[in-house]
């Protein structure tokens, strides 16, 4: 029967190979990436260039739809209705253009 000293000894064992082999697959990697990369004509710059980037969505303003008379507070007729329109016509409350 082994003892757990042994399997002990085995696991650091097969730890340092695992190790070895890593490093031998990540050099491997790295060659053929260098390869790839000088075939192809592609630098360290081109793999962080800006192309890669995702272009940003602009978010423009609504123009506001109704207007509160006596505190000027508008409303762009998104989202939760004010206070001020309950129970009210908005229809009284729309800007006129």
């Amino acid at each position: 029967m082994t003892s757990y000293a042994e399997y002990v000894e085995q696991i650091e064992k097969l730890q340092s190979l695992a190790e070895a082999a890593r490093k031998n697959e990540i050099d491997d990697a790295i060659k053929k990436i260098k390869e790839l990369m000088q075939l192809h004509g592609v630098t360290v710059d081109d793999l962080s260039s800006a192309r890669t980037a995702k272009a940003t969505k602009v978010k423009g303003t609504v123009a506001a739809q109704f207007k509160n008379p006596e505190s000027g507070e508008t409303w762009t007729g998104r989202g939760r209705a004010p206070r001020w329109l309950d129970g009210k016509d908005r229809e009284q409350f729309r800007i006129k253009k």
